[in-house]
């Protein structure tokens, strides 16, 4: 049998029960033990505030995890984006990956998200300033789904990789392809400006062509990457349909 131990409070002094059995108590009432916590707290010294730069920094880390998933979809598959080789491919610890997401799935929506911002960003950098003429501003845009360079070649083949995957993921098809079909609105208001005009050919249905062509040039890109076709044949379909239009 144990001994008995007198023992005072670590706060207030005041006696201690000690009932013999495990670890002796420090305190004669939680209040003295929250007491002694906030001591504790407070002679560690105040908690150091976020760097200036805290929120650029998460978004620049976001930015290299998406990078490697883009990187990973495009040479192997989005089935290969395994969170351990993102994180290997982005140079981060497996550890900080998780920690900037809350799952896989956040960080594949993450990742698609900024793949369409940065092909915007592209494209309206590529389509001259002032240009207001209808037939060169569609066939710019009818371009960005050709893989005229490196860029587009690169998001093209990550745009099918995710592809595959948001045919069974509701949550990624919104994304993917939302309700909004902002390309072809996009299209059918610059048919409808050259039908206004005066340029256009007649009986053309700007929204039914907007469709077409926005369908016909995302084949043509796929086909050329693929390589069932030159990059010149598939150009010279697009120019045949919009003279075809246009006149």
């Amino acid at each position: 049998m144990r001994d008995e131990i007198q023992r005072s409070c670590r706060v207030c002094g005041a006696p201690v029960a000690v009932t013999g059995r495990g670890r002796p108590p420090l305190y004669c009432s939680r209040s003295c033990q929250a007491r002694a916590y906030r001591r504790r707290r407070s002679a560690a010294g105040p908690v150091a505030a976020p760097a200036a730069g805290g929120t650029d920094d998460r978004s620049a880390k976001r930015r290299r995890v998406a990078e490697a998933v883009w990187r990973i979809a495009a040479e192997h598959g989005l089935e290969a984006a395994t969170m351990r080789r993102i994180a290997g491919t982005a140079g981060m610890s497996l550890r900080m990956v998780q920690y900037q997401y809350a799952s896989k799935h956040d960080l594949l929506l993450d990742a698609l998200r900024r793949l369409h911002a940065e092909n915007e960003r592209h494209a309206r950098r590529r389509i001259p300033a002032g240009t207001t003429d209808p037939r060169s501003l569609l066939t710019a845009v009818l371009h960005e789904f050709l893989p005229l360079d490196d860029q587009r070649a690169f998001s093209l083949r990550v745009l099918n990789a995710y592809y595959a995957r948001s045919l069974t993921d509701s949550a990624l098809a919104a994304v993917f392809l939302p309700d909004q079909h902002p390309l072809e609105d996009l299209v059918a208001s610059l048919l409808e400006a050259a039908r206004d005009a005066g340029h256009a050919a007649p009986g053309v249905d700007p929204a039914r062509e907007a469709d077409l062509l926005v369908a016909g040039a995302t084949g043509l890109g796929t086909d050329v990457l693929h390589g069932r076709r030159r990059l010149a044949d598939a150009r010279a379909v697009l120019e045949y349909h919009l003279t075809r239009l246009l006149g």
